[in-house]
């Protein structure tokens, strides 16, 4: 129990320390729905950085949490949106994308190219215009759970929609 209530503190001073990034973020992906309106952000009390913790604070499972990540592929960024429960093939997507190299952005440059932290990726409403790959493991499920800008957020969406917001490829990257 003090180690739940440890972790709840640390979310609090994160969200007060963060407070102005994230609102910003959180307006910039709402801004960006307006076209959208059946699309609905939700706001979360604890941390949903993890696609465990995200499935916990939704009630769901970790698959059924879309992880949005930053990844140079020779050299230039590119996202991926996966199912929470599913590992990067980098091989097999990098031979689906024709790069040679792929390798996991550091968290600055993720910052620079989305505008968002680590934990809080949404594939859309970024800083930069970077391609977005769509796992083929998010047509598993009928809703998957985005990032909505902020590691707080979360945005329920179908694999058919994503598709339609962010301009997404559908390709088989996870193993």
């Amino acid at each position: 129990m003090a180690e739940l209530q440890k972790k709840c503190e640390g979310w609090m001073m994160e969200m007060e320390e963060h407070a102005e990034e994230y609102e910003a973020s959180l307006k910039r992906v709402q801004e960006s729905l307006q076209a959208y309106p059946e699309l609905e952000i939700k706001i979360l009390p604890g941390s949903t950085h993890t696609a465990e913790l995200a499935a916990q604070a939704l009630g769901t499972t970790p698959g059924q949490i879309a992880k949005t990540l930053c990844f140079l592929a020779d050299g230039k960024p590119i996202l991926i949106v996966a199912c929470g429960d599913k590992k990067i093939d980098t091989k097999k997507w990098g031979r689906a994308i024709e790069a040679k190299k792929i390798k996991m952005a550091d968290a600055e440059t993720v910052m620079q190219i989305t505008g968002f932290a680590p934990g809080g990726v949404c594939p859309f409403a970024l800083r930069q215009q970077v391609s977005v790959y769509l796992d083929n493991s998010l047509k598993e499920y009928d809703i998957t759970f985005i990032a909505a800008g902020t590691p707080h957020s979360a945005l329920p969406i179908s694999a058919e929609m994503l598709e339609k917001v962010t301009g997404g490829i559908w390709v088989e990257a996870t193993k």
